[in-house]
């Protein structure tokens, strides 16, 4: 992995990670990368907001800078809360 000069850890991880994927794909043709990446990186983001606030929807939307309606949406879609 080479950092770049603008990486922070959380982009550190990303960047090893794809780099990673890549490398594993064995001559597969990649697809649907930013999908991936997006869904993998929004459930856990979205299960540590929530567990900071202690389950507190308003205030975890207010920290994600997204309305609470979106956040509920995100949250039914990863199945975080029914």
């Amino acid at each position: 992995m080479i950092p770049t000069p603008r990486d922070n850890d959380i982009a550190a991880c990303v960047r090893a990670a794809l780099q990673t994927y890549f490398q594993q794909l064995d001559g597969e043709k990649p697809a649907a990368v930013y999908a991936m990446v997006i869904r993998s990186v929004e459930r856990p983001m979205l299960e540590v907001v929530l567990e900071m606030t202690g389950g507190n929807q308003t205030l975890a939307a207010e920290i994600l800078g997204i309305n609470r309606n979106t956040l509920r949406k995100k949250l039914l879609d990863h199945q975080i809360v029914a």
